[in-house]
């Protein structure tokens, strides 16, 4: 009878284990009707391993990359209810910054695991790195996988303060390309933003006139928009005049540039930019630049301007 009596209890924890990948704490266990010895024996018997003070994996010792990370969000103070109510307010114990980034796609973790504590205490655990955050609004943390997390916009904030831009950026081009956050949206959630270390550059290179995407990514939202303009097909990374162009119409005498100004910012750069149109006007040909920016956000801008030039070349040709 003992034995049937303790087949419902278990169950709750294969479920509960199963919605966070595979771990548990002991005071689950405890509310699930576990008591210390009950826990003891399932860990001589190969059933619960411990992976953390006070939390078991379930069923195997091994854990996947999530099941360490919900490890580490446990052992800091996550979920100490045996199941996760409806309503309550963002979780108070989240991934955060480069874990935070791995988890969402959008970087790589490096060192030990980071977690974020939005509680007036902090724990300290042997590989985690916990930081308290009290100021950690709802609006900025949120759940992927199961696993609760600050928002893609709070973790690239969080890593502009640690990275250097060009690592920020390709994470903005990333979190662009798995539909996490756009551009434009992250430039407006810096807005009303709370102070913190790395707004202030991070709101720097989102700036409209000097944020790019990479070429590749350029690429696939520009040649639709020059066919809707009626263009051929162009050439890419070409040679013209001494220069390689990002757009290039050799029929039509066509150039059209998208570096933005990230590049075009010191009096050298902007005397090689004159220099490049220069060569192409002494040529005939017509060159054109637009933002990158411009490119991916304001689409009916770069086809307002392409049309007619589209248009007076080939009826010239």
């Amino acid at each position: 009878m003992a034995h049937q009596s303790d087949q419902p209890t278990g169950g709750k924890v294969w479920r509960q284990a199963a919605r966070q990948h595979w771990v548990v704490t002991a005071a689950q266990l405890a509310a699930l009707g576990f008591g210390r010895e009950a826990v003891k024996h399932r860990v001589s018997t190969g059933r619960l391993h411990p992976v953390a003070r006070g939390v078991y994996a379930v069923g195997r010792p091994a854990l996947t990359r999530e099941g360490r990370w919900m490890t580490a969000l446990l052992a800091c103070g996550y979920l100490s209810e045996p199941l996760a109510s409806g309503g309550r307010p963002g979780p108070s114990v989240v991934l955060s910054h480069g874990s935070a980034a791995a988890l969402l796609g959008i970087g790589k973790q490096r060192g030990d695991v980071e977690v974020s504590v939005r509680l007036d205490r902090r724990r300290r655990r042997p590989g985690i790195r916990v930081h308290r955050r009290l100021s950690l609004r709802d609006e900025d943390v949120g759940f992927c996988e199961r696993i609760p997390v600050t928002s893609p916009g709070q973790t690239i904030l969080d890593m502009a303060a640690r990275l250097p831009r060009i690592e920020v950026e390709r994470m903005i081009d990333e979190a662009d390309r798995l539909d996490l956050i756009y551009p434009p949206e992250l430039r407006a959630a810096l807005e009303d933003h709370p102070p913190q270390p790395g707004l202030a550059r991070l709101r720097t290179w989102l700036d409209r006139r000097t944020f790019r995407l990479t070429r590749s990514k350029l690429e696939r939202w520009f040649l639709p928009l020059a066919a809707r303009a009626g263009l051929p097909l162009p050439e890419t990374k070409a040679w013209v005049n001494g220069y390689e162009v990002d757009f290039h119409w050799p029929g039509l005498r066509l150039v059209v540039e998208t570096d933005g100004l990230r590049h075009h910012r010191t009096p050298a750069q902007q005397a090689r930019d004159h220099e490049r149109d220069q060569a192409h006007a002494a040529s005939r040909y017509t060159c054109l630049r637009f933002t990158h920016e411009q490119v991916r956000y304001e689409p009916q801008h770069v086809l307002a301007t392409l049309r007619p030039v589209a248009r007076r070349l080939l009826a010239g040709t």
